[in-house]
């Protein structure tokens, strides 16, 4: 079976994107908003590529 990177429908505080990075990865997605606050702390992009994830990251289908 083909993993594939969703928004994240139960798992979200803004679009979803953090909670499906960490579905895909099967781990806390926890440890994915620290290290995007830490990212976007350091280098200051990270803001930017989330909104861009929040756009390009498909919903999950319902089926």
């Amino acid at each position: 079976m083909n993993k594939k990177l969703y928004l994240s429908d139960t798992d979200k505080k803004l679009a979803g994107v953090c909670g499906g990075i960490a579905e895909f990865f099967e781990i806390d997605s926890t440890i994915i908003r620290l290290l995007w606050i830490a990212f976007s702390l350091v280098y200051g992009s990270g803001i930017i590529a989330y909104i861009i994830f929040a756009l390009v990251m498909p919903h999950k289908p319902n089926y």
